[in-house]
């Protein structure tokens, strides 16, 4: 037997709590009730309805501020939610409509008509299931390819390392080899990210924080990308403040994020020019919700650098293939890794301009 779809009814007048139930006791549906909008939450975080029913007056609140509480958590904006009113004017339709709701239904409520749009209600509420999950579907699935693939490109890798101890005194191994395994680093670079990611989405990713030298995690990212730098005449500049605090961060993924920043600074940085890596301490006072950072750290380059439109979106993997079409450069999974990470460090990322050109990443944490 399928499952009965759940309706919330959230009135502080009984009488209208009874009378909305026997409306909709023509229907097969599992009804739940709730005299106060306290009683209302509860019964939402208990059991999720499918759609809910909410009454618009109520003492101390309304049902626009508690339609508007729902719509702003991610936990509950996807339930349809139908107002129920005595107010029919054009001023409550547009309130009601700001604050989220996605139907409305006017007193004295008439019964196939409350009917007919908690069906409606429920339709959409299907259709959204539906997308959901195979929404679900398919990140499971490429989570589950992404992980399959790290097995053959180790063997790559480990070939690779075999080809170089071989036939190391031959000049097209030293011109070519190096050229193969970086491309299959980069692969296995992204493979890697993308499992964090996912891990990091579904909040399977503990920090395993613990006091780290930055500065040394900064040079020994600079020699793993030494010679990246050297093929196209780049130097690495380290600039390091005397006075930077001890500071304790994830050490695997703070390393993976600076290998990103890095990478994408110097695929882009034209040949012959400079990449400064800056360590220093915050300037700008603490971050909006309180917290106060004690590391600053710059990434700046002389690349082509990020158009002001984009600044925000870059880092959102979901706008990756929008920009790509508009040529925008340094796009890619691996930022929205760098996003992550850092406000799981409960830091911020940014990216400014470098006058007169190229890119400027600053981290703080």
């Amino acid at each position: 037997m399928e499952d009965k779809a759940k309706i919330l009814i959230i009135d502080d007048e009984l009488s209208a709590l009874y009378t909305l139930e026997m409306l909709l006791s023509p229907e097969p549906y599992d009804v739940a009730l709730a005299n106060t909008p306290e009683e209302g939450m509860l019964r939402l975080e208990n059991e999720p309805p499918d759609v809910i029913l909410l009454d618009v007056m109520m003492p101390n609140t309304t049902g626009y501020d508690i339609c508007q509480q729902l719509k702003g958590d991610g936990r509950w904006r996807h339930i349809p939610v139908i107002l129920v009113t005595a107010l029919d004017g054009k001023d409550d339709l547009v309130r009601g409509l700001n604050s989220g709701a996605d139907e409305f239904i006017t007193k004295p409520v008439n019964g196939p008509e409350l009917r007919a749009r908690v069906r409606s209600m429920l339709r959409i509420k299907q259709q959204y299931d539906e997308i959901q999950d195979a929404l679900q579907l398919r990140e499971e699935l490429a989570n589950m390819i992404v992980h399959d693939m790290r097995t053959p490109l180790s063997t790559i890798l480990l070939y690779i390392d075999l080809l170089s101890k071989l036939f190391s005194t031959s000049e097209n191994h030293q011109r070519i080899v190096p050229k193969i395994r970086s491309q299959a680093q980069r692969l296995n670079t992204m493979l890697t990210d993308m499992l964090l990611l996912a891990k990091m989405q579904s909040g399977k990713l503990v920090l395993d924080r613990a006091p780290l030298d930055m500065g040394g995690l900064v040079q020994s990212t600079i020699k793993e990308q030494e010679a990246v730098a050297e093929a196209k005449r780049i130097q690495v500049a380290v600039e390091i403040s005397d006075d930077l605090p001890e500071v304790s961060l994830d050490n695997k993924l703070m390393q993976r994020t600076m290998e990103n920043l890095l990478s994408n600074a110097l695929k882009y940085s034209p040949e012959d020019s400079t990449v400064i890596v800056r360590l220093d301490t915050p300037r700008n006072g603490p971050a909006p919700d309180g917290h106060q950072p004690s590391l600053c750290i710059q990434i700046i380059d002389e690349g082509p650098g990020v158009p002001e439109d984009y600044r925000e979106t870059i880092f959102d993997r979901y706008e990756v293939v929008k920009m790509k079409s508009a040529d925008v450069t340094q796009v890619g999974i691996g930022l929205a890794f760098c996003k992550m990470v850092v406000e799981a460090h409960e830091g911020t990322i940014w990216v400014d301009e470098n006058l007169p050109q190229g890119a400027v990443f600053t981290l703080e944490l």
